[in-house]
């Protein structure tokens, strides 16, 4: 066996990747549909079904409390009614005013605003009073209430009156359409919340009811908007044991539960149960309200349920045998397109000299893929070990640009520096000569302190003091110079003589060139990310667009101006050198206004 085994991969191993290609795409598709009809075939029916039921407990848990809104806000209406002065007045066993003067009275008056602005808010379809008095009382049509007032005889006859007189201990009863009389259905509303209360008259005690009415569709609206499924029905079932409400009314009907059975049901499990219904099993789920003593019943019929999970599978089985056939088909033509392009780009993997490639693992097959490896890591070699010594002579040609333009901008700031120790012992200031020697040996004796051609942004900030203490002890302290940045960007590294050459311009060229020759030089910064950001800035006489244009790309004079920007040039260049063609210094001007140069670092570690 293990011989065979070991037969068949190496047969496997030498096949051309196009049949192995073939041959792995019908293997990987089978494999998981076959698992799949085995393992899960008999369970995905369950699956579907319990899903569903899952999906209508939630549904349920939803809904309940929605219908004890609405419920509730219809008791809340009765509590407004029943506090009412008018209401009061009307139970109180100690009343001497008669109905005919209470109705027309100041408290009649905001007992019927008040019906008039629960009717207007939607849910209340109509509010009445039955109380026992003659019919020929002036409270039923001389009064301001004469619209919520009835006779108690128009009640005679009613499911409700009956259900009021036979259990005195009733005093609160919602009533679904059938508790009503055809009268007041078609004239108050299909659906009432009523309550009893007792009255005197005449010194004899009466009965009074104060019905709200409210429509049925109040709560089937909500039955049937909040089913998961069209084959659901919904419906609400009271403690004398009748339908109030449901989402189809005769489907209810057929799966009817008692109330005696929904309560022992409910006490005994939270879940939804199911019982053999006319001829097939029904899911069913209860849920109580707290107020009125009704039950939430939800009936699933199973058949509608089982061809659910029946189509699923179906489409399922359907699906996956066109995916395979189309995987199938398309297996076989991507095999062959990708044997052909694998030849063409082993073969030009061997001319590659524009990119730097990565060796492979060594290929233990004999294919084409093994061929292409082959080549294609003697090939990386060669390239690698050429570009590496590329990389080294490109690094010190880098270096020694460097240094050659690091070494043209010392002998620029000496010379300017001599150039003014000269023209002091002209005028025979010996003391300002050494103190100007002194500054000057201090200079470079902190450009020399440290080898190698980087310093801190610290260290040439005080370079630049330096330099602009030995130009004001020329020009008789006529720059001011303003160093504004945080201690944590003072560490960062830049390279050394990199913002002397920038303030020199700024004083010559800027500060020195104005009518009167005074000005500020300010110098703030800022680090984001990688990059390192400082502002050089001056009021001297700026530039014309002419010389901004030219001031960073040549090393040549700018035409109509002293001297040369080899400095300002060198600067830039060196930066760039460093850190790349998106770093260096950037200048704005306004003639007559002032200079910005704004130079861009790549932020290192700091020292």
């Amino acid at each position: 066996m293990k011989r065979l085994i070991g037969k068949l991969k190496s047969t496997y191993n030498n096949y051309k990747i196009q049949k192995k290609l073939t041959l792995s795409h019908i293997i990987v598709l089978s494999i998981p549909m076959i698992a799949l009809l085995v393992v899960f075939g008999a369970k995905f029916s369950d699956m579907i079904i319990s899903d569903t039921i899952r999906k209508e407990q939630v549904a349920s848990t939803k809904t309940a409390p929605l219908i004890e809104d609405k419920l509730n806000t219809i008791v809340a209406a009765h509590d407004e009614l029943i506090a009412e002065p008018f209401f009061k007045q009307i139970v109180n066993p100690y009343r001497q005013t008669s109905f005919e003067k209470l109705g027309n009275t100041t408290a009649a008056t905001r007992f019927h605003n008040l019906t008039t602005k629960l009717l207007e808010e939607g849910n209340i379809t109509a509010v009445k009073l039955f109380v026992d008095l003659p019919l020929t009382d002036g409270v039923f049509n001389a009064s301001k209430v004469s619209n919520e007032m009835l006779p108690i005889s128009s009640a005679m006859g009613t499911y409700w009156h009956g259900i009021f007189k036979g259990d005195p201990t009733i005093t609160s009863l919602f009533c679904p359409s059938f508790y009503l009389s055809s009268n007041e259905i078609e004239r108050f509303g299909s659906m009432a919340y009523i309550t009893k209360f007792n009255i005197t008259e005449g010194n004899a005690y009466h009965s009074c009811y104060m019905a709200i009415y409210f429509p049925t569709e109040l709560l089937q609206g909500i039955l049937e908007e909040n089913l998961s499924l069209n084959t659901t029905v919904a419906y609400i079932i009271n403690d004398r044991n009748s339908i109030v409400a449901a989402s189809n009314l005769a489907e209810a009907g057929a799966y009817h539960f008692s109330y005696e059975e929904v309560e022992d049901q409910f006490m005994s499990t939270n879940n939804f149960i199911t019982k053999n219904m006319v001829g097939e099993k029904v899911y069913a789920g209860f849920y109580k309200f707290r107020t009125p003593n009704w039950y939430y019943v939800v009936a699933m019929p199973s058949r509608p349920l089982q061809a659910k999970s029946i189509l699923y599978i179906v489409v399922f089985i359907l699906g996956y045998l066109f995916s395979i056939i189309i995987a199938f088909l398309l297996a076989t033509k991507l095999s062959k397109s990708l044997t052909n392009r694998l030849s063409l780009v082993s073969a030009q993997m061997e001319k590659a000299t524009t990119s730097l490639p990565v060796p492979l693992p060594p290929a233990k097959e004999t294919d084409e893929i093994g061929d292409m490896i082959n080549a294609y890591n003697y090939m990386s070699t060669v390239i690698r070990k050429l570009s590496k010594q590329q990389q080294v002579a490109a690094e010190e040609l880098r270096i020694a640009e460097f240094n050659s333009l690091q070494a043209q901008i010392n002998p620029h700031f000496l010379y300017n520096t001599m150039d003014m120790i000269n023209w002091l012992a002209k005028k025979g200031k010996t003391d300002e000569v050494t103190k100007a020697i002194q500054k000057l040996s201090k200079f470079y004796k902190l450009t020399l302190s440290k080898k190698g051609s980087f310093s801190t942004i610290g260290d040439e900030i005080d370079h630049v003091s330096i330099y602009v203490e030995l130009q004001n002890m020329r020009f008789d302290d006529s720059i001011n110079f303003i160093v504004d940045l945080s201690d944590d960007l003072l560490n960062y590294p830049i390279p050394k003589l990199t913002l002397q050459p920038l303030v020199e311009n700024s004083i010559l060229h800027g500060i020195l060139e104005k009518d009167t020759p005074t000005g500020t030089i300010v110098i703030t910064g800022w680090a984001k990310d990688d990059l390192i950001t400082l502002l050089i800035s001056d009021n001297g006489i700026g530039m014309d667009a002419e010389t901004l244009a030219h001031i960073l790309d040549s090393k040549e004079s700018i035409p109509g101006k002293q001297g040369s920007n080899i400095a300002i040039y060198n600067t830039n260049q060196r930066i760039k050198v460093i850190y790349g063609k998106e770093y260096g210094l950037h200048y704005q001007s306004t003639k007559g206004a002032g200079t910005e140069v704004e130079l861009k670092l790549k932020a290192a570690i700091k020292d």
